[in-house]
């Protein structure tokens, strides 16, 4: 198994912050440090500082030195395709390679509306991201005077110099797409992406997940094992039952969700789709994802501002 850390700094983070995390994800050992790309600030607080994921991971790649950084995910709609390839092309230059990339069709309306930005129906999104993935791919490994017409976006004669730097074993840098893996997406993991990443999911339902896209492989030509099986998985560990306790408290005040309530039943309605518990407990959640064939687990923090619990699950899992 392995392991990668990803934040939500659009909970009012920083750079300076941001950057505390990234490190602390580094010096802790975890492969890689996503972080979500959002411009409207939640849980919690609506009205909370936010950051672009593209300027901060080109910061990011430049104050540390080994870990991988990227997006999980960009919304179709905030970038353009050829803009959005030449701003990760950049960004992988910038880090010597140390860049992923994780694409999505968006669900969060209001922050498109905050911001001017089109907020099509769903199936509308979608089509949109399969012209991105088709473009983002074609630019990055088609060559030059390579051409694609679409309904949303058109390319001509193209000229893409340079190429980014291609991951180990794959055609370009690792292109991951986040959802819930039905069979639309599946399908475009398939054709063009080199990673499936399932977000909140159960183990049964991510095994589902990952039973649709061997058969997507398949039927477009290509060996199931070419791809990686990932899941984005909240998180909450401590090193005794009271300090879960106490982590659980801390959520809860920080997003405004339930905070005089009872954390027992915020806690289980979350039980089936995140690891949560001590060192012990945690580890033996983790294999029964990686039982239903995760490969990757991206633990999901929404507690950004505590480094010792990413230090913990990092002497938790990557001692």
């Amino acid at each position: 198994m392995r392991y990668a850390l990803m934040s939500e700094p659009q909970q009012g983070l920083s750079y300076e912050e941001i950057l505390a995390l990234a490190r602390a994800a580094e010096e802790s050992g975890f492969e890689s440090f996503f972080r979500s790309d959002h411009y409207a600030s939640f849980p919690g607080d609506s009205g909370m500082p936010t950051t672009d994921a593209w300027a901060t991971l080109a910061g990011l790649v430049r104050d540390t030195s080994r870990i991988t950084l990227g997006t999980l995910v960009s919304p179709v709609a905030f970038r353009p395709p050829g803009n959005f390839a030449k701003v990760v092309t950049t960004v992988a230059e910038m880090s010597g390679g140390r860049v992923e990339v994780g694409l999505g069709a968006g669900w969060n309306e209001a922050e498109h509306d905050q911001h001017g930005l089109a907020f099509p129906p769903a199936r509308e999104r979608f089509d949109m991201l399969e012209e991105q993935l088709a473009i983002v791919h074609g630019l990055w490994t088609e060559p030059d005077g390579w051409s694609y017409t679409g309904r949303h976006w058109t390319v001509r004669a193209a000229l893409f110099r340079p190429k980014p730097e291609a991951t180990a074993g794959r055609r370009h840098p690792n292109l991951i797409v986040g959802g819930a893996g039905g069979p639309r997406m599946v399908s475009l993991v398939a054709r063009y992406a080199d990673e499936l990443n399932i977000s909140s999911a159960s183990p049964a339902r991510i095994a589902e997940a990952y039973a649709r896209l061997d058969d997507a492989c398949r039927a477009a030509g290509r060996e199931p094992t070419d791809v990686t099986r990932s899941a984005m998985i909240g998180v909450l560990v401590g090193e005794t039952e009271d300090q879960v306790r106490g982590r659980v408290r801390e959520l809860l005040r920080m997003i405004g969700d339930d905070a005089d309530g009872d954390p027992d039943e915020w806690l289980a309605e979350r039980r089936d789709r995140w690891i949560i518990g001590t060192p012990d407990e945690a580890r033996a959640r983790a294999a029964e994802f990686e039982a239903a064939g995760a490969q990757r687990i991206m633990f999901q923090t929404f507690l950004p501002r505590d480094l010792e619990m990413i230090r913990l699950l990092g002497r938790t899992f990557l001692r």
